[in-house]
């Protein structure tokens, strides 16, 4: 597709995506791992507690998507086919609704039957876009594309947990679960707002600081990075109840938040030292040449991995410890220190400056902002020992 479209249109779509992925966040009001944990600790209660976070999920999958339409016509007025993929994309933020099913399978330690769902229309919808490279589409056709991949899930996730015995006339909301579900998801949200602003805001000031060659040439080395970041997610989902069942036994509890700092910390420099070495051959094949001055961005910008697998780490233990306002304060001072390191790098270096701001900033918010406050020290120190060999078995 990248290849199809070339730098300048591959990066107005992604800027489009980016800039959809700002506002998107607050669609589903941090509630997806709240409802993992309530399920967990009270399991007679699932009916109640999936029907509550289903009813609060629709108020933001409405608002949100005439919230990005609404602010695409004041950044971009003039760009109409921006304004055009931007309006397009924001419909797919009312599928998030269903992802309260994919919280119940992560609750009962069955995230497959998520990827089994995703993973068929993620297929299915990479062959529509295969055909509209061969008809030659217009690049509209791609957005919508995506918005098919998003229906597409969400009907399988319907489909699967109705197969498994499960039934959405069950599901019950009630005022006072749903007032203890905002109390406790709303740093969250705000969290994962001031993450997708150290993630995405970069492509939306590429956009405006350089134009679209330079978003086009920076979103291919980050897909080449980015694209591993699906693996602590599913390993921290997976793994996430049994750490929050074991909080009562301090011994076991750090001893597996250890073990996970170390995996993760594994795999991430793995994948990091493979991927920068061939980026520049990774690059040109995937590519081709219009694209090769991606190479040493996607060299420096795949080290930002290391520091997204440690914070998706930490994730189980602010759970546990009620302390996810405290990852806030983290995701907001990453969230500062990329937007003004992109003021001052992305003048001068274009995309290689967004990548270094990206690594800095990600190394602050997953890691380093641990240090400055004494509840979170002692898993900033786990996290500079998982540099050190451990048996993670």
């Amino acid at each position: 597709m990248a290849r199809y479209l070339g730098p300048a249109k591959f990066g107005t779509l992604n800027f489009a995506i980016s800039f959809v992925a700002l506002v998107g966040t607050a669609a589903s009001l941090g509630l997806d791992n709240i409802v993992v944990k309530e399920i967990v600790l009270s399991e007679s209660h699932a009916p109640e507690i999936l029907g509550t976070a289903f009813a609060l999920k629709i108020c933001g999958c409405i608002f949100t998507p005439l919230l990005a339409i609404g602010a695409i016509r004041l950044v971009q007025p003039n760009d109409h086919m921006a304004i055009l993929l931007v309006s397009l994309l924001a419909i797919g933020l009312i599928f998030q609704l269903f992802d309260t099913i994919d919280s119940y399978f992560q609750s009962k330690i069955q995230s497959k039957l998520t990827v089994w769902a995703k993973n068929t229309a993620f297929l299915l919808v990479a062959g529509v876009r295969i055909w509209f490279i061969h008809i030659k589409a217009p690049l509209w056709f791609f957005a919508a594309a995506q918005v098919a991949e998003l229906a597409l899930g969400a009907m399988g996730l319907i489909l699967i947990h109705r197969w498994t015995g499960g039934r959405l006339s069950l599901w019950r909301a009630k005022r006072q679960r749903a007032v203890a579900l905002l109390k406790q998801s709303w740093p969250v949200m705000l969290s994962s707002m001031a993450i997708m602003i150290y993630m995405r805001i970069d492509m939306v000031m590429l956009k405006v600081m350089q134009g679209e060659k330079a978003v086009g040439l920076y979103a291919a080395a980050t897909r080449v990075s980015e694209v591993w970041y699906f693996i602590p997610m599913a390993i921290v989902s997976s793994v996430s109840p049994a750490i929050i069942r074991s909080r009562d036994n301090p011994e076991v509890y750090y001893q597996r938040i250890r073990k996970l700092f170390s995996l993760m910390t594994l795999i991430a420099v793995g994948i990091g030292s493979g991927i920068a070495l061939g980026s520049h051959w990774i690059i040109h094949t995937l590519y081709s040449a219009a694209f090769d001055s991606a190479g040493p961005v996607l060299a420096v910008h795949v080290w930002a991995s290391v520091f997204v697998f440690m914070g998706v780490a930490q994730s189980p233990w602010d759970i546990s410890e009620n302390l996810l306002t405290l990852g806030f304060y983290r995701t907001l001072a990453g969230a500062v220190a990329n937007v003004l390191l992109n003021l001052v790098l992305i003048p001068r270096y274009a995309a290689m400056g967004a990548a270094i701001a990206t690594v800095i900033s990600y190394a602050i918010a997953g890691v380093f902002a641990n240090a400055f406050d004494l509840r979170t020290r002692p898993i900033f120190f786990l996290q500079l020992k998982s540099f050190l060999p451990v048996k993670l078995w």
